[in-house]
């Protein structure tokens, strides 16, 4: 495994033959998108800036529990939280006693679907209060023993000045249907609203819930005023988006947050989410999934330069085109949920191209690897401050050029007016990438400092270029010079 002291040196070596020169910066202000979240929505008090946190998912699948959890947050705590690291989040399933106990011969060993019989009725019961609300299985989680729920989790999570949040599933429990369990505060009961023939093509826990039927509005208000009685912060809501776009439940899901009083960051997955529905993905929640399941292989990340690339116009505070989770580090613990147990596959140049490109496009930043056993060399990629910067303080982030297998992006510092570049080369070789200034109106001399290396290069003019390595990339902060004072004002050209 490299250090990350000497992967910076080899990328330093490799790199930089500089054309010098420099010019007025035009200072291009963010982009203005007229997306109407109506008056004292919840989401204007979260995720003003892109989210960053962890989530148990790529390494731990569905059987995270209490103690492991803990274990994780205590390291975030440590060793993460000051460089902006805040949400800890529970992944799916965690309403199972015994996900994935048995061996479904139609799934991956371990998927965690439950049994039915012949009438559909499930054989493996979940944790379920009285109206059909899923609640965490005490022998994983028994601090939630005598209906205490989530809370005592998020409280810890809370004395850490951090950030609680939890995966559900679209809909209401297939148990609930079969028992009509009562909709809280309602009339109205699960047969009601549910929607049998309306389900998850890979996980079958739930039926989808039928947003014209009265009640339905009000089973998601009774999920929603749970969560914020558990004080939970971050709610990843699965199932929304593919294959099908469920645009009542999103709606019912944003609605029951605005009624519960409790700000939550509302994630929609899994995607890719349609583009023809960025309007209404950002006028209800505040970051979606625009990939499909994103792990360490080479096709998927370059697959997430063209959805980037095509989501970058819906960049907004508050509202943020999610690539996936970064999986980096210790992955799939026990050979689940995708692959062999494993450190990921992507090489060292590869971890500086996702790192980079998910900073200069602004998605949302959760780690799914297992922090306690992934090296200090790759937990550096976390905690680079001015790279980090990029991902949360920078404006107008789009792709400037894309030319055979080099890509340029570029971002603006909305407080210096400095800009951000990011270079990287996508083929199978070391290449020279290339970037002209005056594609951005950029002219005169500029001071260059790489964010990777965190050290100042020499100033450029007109043409910037580095040699890159196969599958790797670069990110840069270009600073105008400034116009020496006596060329400002004239002195020394002839005046008396």
């Amino acid at each position: 495994m490299f250090s990350m002291e000497k992967t910076q040196i080899i990328l330093f070596v490799l790199g930089f033959s500089l054309a010098l020169s420099g010019c007025v910066d035009n200072k291009l202000s963010p982009k203005q998108n007229n997306f109407s979240t109506g008056p004292g929505h919840p989401s204007g008090l979260v995720a003003r800036t892109p989210p960053m946190g962890w989530n148990s998912f790529d390494a731990y699948d569905c059987r995270i529990n209490e103690q492991e959890f803990k274990t994780v947050v205590d390291f975030m705590d440590k060793n993460l939280k000051s460089y902006g690291w805040q949400y800890a989040v529970i992944d799916y399933i965690w309403f199972h006693p015994e996900p994935g106990n048995w061996n479904n011969p139609d799934r991956r060993f371990g998927h965690p679907n439950i049994r039915y019989k012949p009438t559909g009725e499930p054989v493996d019961p979940l944790v379920m209060d009285v109206f059909g609300r899923l609640i965490p299985a005490e022998n994983r989680f028994p601090s939630a023993a005598g209906g205490r729920g989530f809370k005592p989790l998020a409280d810890f999570v809370h004395s850490k000045g951090m950030k609680f949040g939890i995966h559900i599933m679209r809909g209401i429990p297939r148990e609930a249907w079969y028992k009509n369990s009562p909709i809280k505060d309602s009339k109205f009961r699960a047969r009601d609203i549910a929607e049998p023939w309306d389900t998850c093509n890979w996980s079958n826990h739930m039926f989808g819930v039928d947003p014209t039927k009265e009640g339905a509005q009000e089973y998601y208000n009774s999920l929603f005023e749970l969560y914020a009685s558990w004080e939970v912060d971050f709610i990843k809501a699965d199932d929304m988006m593919f294959p099908d776009f469920h645009k009542g439940e999103i709606e019912m899901m944003q609605k029951a947050i605005q009624k519960c009083g409790r700000p939550m960051v509302l994630s929609l997955s899994c995607g890719e989410a349609p583009l023809s529905q960025a309007n209404h993905l950002a006028g209800n929640a505040n970051m979606w999934r625009i990939s499909g399941d994103f792990w360490d292989n080479w096709g998927d990340l370059l697959h997430s330069f063209t959805l980037l690339n095509a989501w970058s116009p819906f960049i907004q505070e508050n509202h943020w085109p999610d690539a996936d989770m970064i999986p980096i580090g210790h992955l799939s613990l026990g050979g689940r949920p995708h692959g062999p147990d494993r450190m990921s596959k992507f090489t060292i140049p590869e971890h500086y191209t996702l790192m980079t490109l998910w900073s200069i496009a602004r998605s949302p930043l959760m780690i799914g690897a297992d922090l306690l056993s992934t090296p200090d060399s790759i937990l550096a990629f976390l905690k680079n401050e001015e790279v980090l910067q990029v991902n949360q303080r920078s404006a107008d982030n789009r792709q400037v050029m894309r030319r055979d297998s080099q890509v340029v992006w570029i971002a603006t510092d909305p407080e210096q007016g400095d800009r951000f570049v990011a270079l990287f080369n996508l083929s199978n070789r070391p290449k020279e990438v290339v970037f002209e200034l005056e594609w951005e109106y950029m002219r005169g001399k500029y001071m260059v400092r790489d964010l990777w290396a965190k050290k100042d290069l020499a100033s450029c003019e007109n043409l910037f270029k580095i040699k890159l390595p196969a599958h790797g990339a670069g990110l840069y902060r270009f600073s105008p010079e400034k116009m020496p004072i006596n060329q400002v004002t004239g002195a020394g050209r002839g005046a008396n």
